[in-house]
């Protein structure tokens, strides 16, 4: 490795030193604000580098890893959403009594395996990636050691993603054994077309996308999202919500541009059934939650299911709509669980639909900010989810995809029925007098406050954010 490739790897470098210096730190000074601040250091750090790395793009690093506009967008976003989850874990882990050090250090592994995924291009980046980020979430997940919903989620998550774990390892296997090379390129070194492909290369592949499903809790693999958002502490519902789904469904795009997917029927006909069966599920099984975190862990499961549709639609308009949803995504589902994080105190969190009964008459900004996530989650006009979910409509009708469009616009229509449920019980008389929130920390508030102002800009004037997306978009296979 050159110079040049070392200081491309910067951003992944520094975060990765910062678990280090996070948990050698704690080891002998035992301080919550301390390892909350190196934590946001490493972060801003690793952001600022991005620039830095910006001119070196495109860079192939080794055969594992590439450093493209495409994995420097995504790293940003990476980086940004962290930045506010930190921000909201300092003051929920505060009044939860949960504050510990050790926290700060897995979630930077988890933020490091994020960055891996953006940029990887060969099966073994792809599996130190996707395990760097797991086994940190493992932790993450059962880290409110006193709930026993914590620790069942942490235990749910790690059979599931041994199981996503066992597809990825079988399938990569099997392309091995057929290409004798594990790189993304050997997809397309001599074999362009289906025709040179043995029928044991579309099951390899078939088995990856299998793997995905699982990682991005696809419909029928998405069994163990509802337990985990709901075990896991607030933030970290957050982090797998965003980033983790984010750098899963960035490796896919990347995987998928190597395959020539839209070259493949029987490719796209498995990412077409997945599509509908994840978007009908995902918003008929949130109908009747009672339980927030459960309602976001189905919507999310839902809008990948959106996801699957410019997926398939491929090319610039494609992939920069998935960029744009992505964005969309992180400032609305952040703010919504931002919202659950700072209304959490004690042993317990505020994931009770009916304990939000009234919010927005006695906590009025809480209240907004948390029926303004509802509506860009269901894709009211004036706010950014509206943008997104048109977006990515105008990829399937560009690309001629009409069924799925319709489809997906249903979808749309019936999710809008259980987010507007949850902004009118925001605005009903509460049902029991006197109902007592916990103090908001300042930092959040103004983190939650700069959330909802950009999905209400972004919602008005998407244009920077698209020309961004589009520029982004310039996806380089080696």
């Amino acid at each position: 490795m050159t110079s040049a490739d070392i200081l491309a790897l910067l951003p992944l470098v520094i975060v990765a030193y910062g678990a280090v210096v996070v948990l050698l730190v704690g080891a002998f000074w035992r301080n919550h604000t301390a390892a909350a601040t190196i934590c946001l250091f490493t972060v801003v750090a690793a952001f600022i580098s991005l620039f830095t790395v910006a001119p070196l793009a495109p860079r192939q690093i080794t055969p594992l890893l590439r450093i493209d506009t495409f994995a420097l967008a995504y790293m940003g976003l990476f980086l940004l959403g962290a930045l506010t989850i930190i921000i909201f874990s300092h003051g929920y882990l505060e009044r939860t009594e949960l504050a510990s050090e050790k926290y700060y250090g897995l979630f930077l592994l988890a933020v490091s395996g994020m960055l891996v995924l953006a940029a990887s291009t060969h099966f073994v980046s792809f599996f130190v990636g996707v395990e760097a980020l797991s086994v940190a979430l493992y932790g993450l997940i059962g880290y409110a050691v006193r709930r026993p919903s914590s620790l069942e989620a942490g235990l749910k998550y790690l059979v599931l993603a041994g199981a996503a774990l066992a597809f990825l390892l079988f399938g990569m296997a099997i392309v091995y054994s057929e290409f004798g090379a594990m790189g993304f390129a050997a997809f397309r070194g001599g074999m362009p077309g289906a025709q040179g492909w043995t029928p044991l290369v579309p099951l390899g592949i078939g088995l990856i996308i299998v793997g995905f499903g699982f990682k991005l809790a696809a419909v029928p693999f998405h069994t163990w999202a509802p337990d985990v958002y709901q075990g896991a502490p607030a933030p970290i519902s957050a982090l797998i919500a965003t980033g983790s789904k984010a750098a899963v469904f960035a490796l896919l795009i990347r995987f998928s541009s190597a395959v020539a997917l839209q070259d493949h029927a029987s490719l796209v006909m498995l990412v077409q059934v997945l599509s509908i069966i994840t978007m009908f599920g995902g918003n008929l099984l949130a109908l009747l939650q009672r339980n927030i975190k459960r309602l976001l862990a189905y919507s999310s499961i839902a809008h990948i299911g959106y996801l699957f549709i410019p997926l398939l639609a491929g090319g610039k308009e494609g992939i920069s709509s998935i960029g744009f949803y992505f964005v969309s995504y992180f400032i609305t589902t952040i703010a919504a669980f931002g919202v659950v994080s700072v209304l959490s105190a004690g042993n317990s969190e505020a994931e009770d639909l009916d304990g939000y009964r009234g919010l927005g008459l006695q906590r009025p900004w809480l209240g907004a900010a948390l029926a303004l996530t509802m509506l860009s989650l269901a894709g009211i006009p004036l706010t950014v989810g509206f943008i997104a979910k048109l977006y990515i409509f105008a990829a399937a009708a560009h690309s001629g995809l009409w069924a799925l469009l319709v489809i997906g616009v249903v979808n749309s229509g019936l999710a809008a029925y259980y987010y507007l449920r949850v902004l009118a019980t925001l605005y009903l008389h509460p049902s029991r007098a006197g109902v007592q929130w916990p103090d908001t920390d300042p930092a959040s508030m103004v983190v939650l406050a700069t959330l909802i102002a950009a999905l209400v800009f972004l919602g008005i004037f998407p244009t920077p954010l698209i020309g961004l997306a589009l520029y982004a978009s310039g996806l380089s296979l080696p």
